[in-house]
């Protein structure tokens, strides 16, 4: 009987734990014993729980009057809309194969309450179907997420086997500085150990094909790094030397840029334009501006309004043969 009574305490615990409302005429009918033998578990499980704040924190069973049942409360469980939030995200990344994703979603939704669960199933349903993973050079960039992780914390140097843009592999040694997460893909922010001038650069983790971690930590002093202020100031993680920018913007949401670009202000409000400025790094910014059209000007300073503008002048000598070139339909 004690081994049944302890037992039943520890399945009343796990399955607060997983969300369920506690009712303890339903347990009793569960389980087949009194009403009086699950509130004399419920009971005993409380006190061990205010015994034991030095393992448990301030998780409490706590009494529903609306739902005449117990639930367990702890100040660092997800809620359900916690939950469904995350789910959203991941999803909306991209950042991980499918069978991953699946995995990943699949804890998240096993921590709803057993009512909510079909709810947030059915929630996501559509966009797991038709989710599109980004295609990956390495097997598991999870894998290579917390290798590259560990050798930053212990300050040790690496190689790894790089996947360019073109399909060739380039081995690089370099110094893990950080890791950032941005449009679609993760990657590492490093120093090139055989350059004098200490610039970073940057890695796609997916293409990582290889990393190996040395073992002799690094003895250099490497130059101080902010991965806060490297986001603030980088669009498309395109690495390059730092400028500030002005520019005029004529679209719908001047919000839309300030979020965007975090070190952008407003400098001006005039009639149907703003003029603004920003800090930041690499040609990134440049491809951003151009996807914006005719609602974007660069005024200054006078060296990026001309790339801006030799860009603009290419872009348009690809339709200047009036079609010529066209596929015929």
């Amino acid at each position: 009987m004690a081994k049944e009574k302890q037992e039943r305490i520890l399945d009343i615990f796990f399955r607060g734990l997983h969300g369920e409302a506690l009712s303890v005429a339903e347990l009793a009918h569960e389980y087949g014993v009194s009403e009086k033998s699950v509130s004399r578990s419920v009971g005993e499980l409380k006190a061990f729980l205010a015994d034991h704040r030095d393992l448990v924190g301030n998780m409490t069973l706590q009494y529903d009057y609306k739902q005449k049942a117990y639930r367990l409360c702890f100040d660092d469980f997800l809620s359900n809309t916690e939950l469904f939030a995350l789910a959203k995200l991941i999803i909306g990344a991209r950042a991980f194969p499918k069978i991953k994703l699946l995995e990943l979603i699949d804890k998240l939704v096993h921590f709803t309450t057993p009512t909510d669960r079909p709810l947030l199933r059915q929630l996501i349903r559509k966009e797991m179907f038709h989710y599109a993973e980004v295609r990956h050079e390495c097997e598991s960039v999870e894998n290579v997420l917390w290798q590259l992780a560990e050798a930053i914390a212990e300050r040790r140097e690496i190689s790894v086997e790089y996947c360019r843009m073109d399909r060739s592999a380039a081995v690089h040694r370099c110094y893990p500085a950080s890791l950032l997460f941005s449009d679609l893909y993760f990657y590492l922010i490093a120093f090139d150990t055989d350059d004098e001038e200490r610039r970073l650069v940057y890695f796609r983790v997916d293409r990582i094909r290889r990393l190996t971690v040395h073992r002799q930590r690094s003895s250099e002093a490497w130059p101080v790094f902010d991965e806060g202020l490297l986001r603030k100031r980088s669009l498309l993680m395109w690495a390059g030397k730092l400028r500030t920018i002005r520019f005029e913007y004529s679209g719908r949401s001047v919000q839309a840029i300030l979020d965007r670009m975090p070190t952008a202000r407003i400098i001006e409000k005039r009639q149907d334009r703003y003029l603004l400025g920003a800090e930041v790094y690499g040609d990134g910014i440049k491809m951003w501006l151009l996807s914006q059209g005719s609602w974007v000007k660069v005024v200054s300073p006078p060296e990026f309004v001309e790339e801006m503008r030799g860009e603009i002048e290419a872009m348009g000598a690809l339709y200047a043969d009036n079609g010529e070139n066209n596929v015929d339909n």
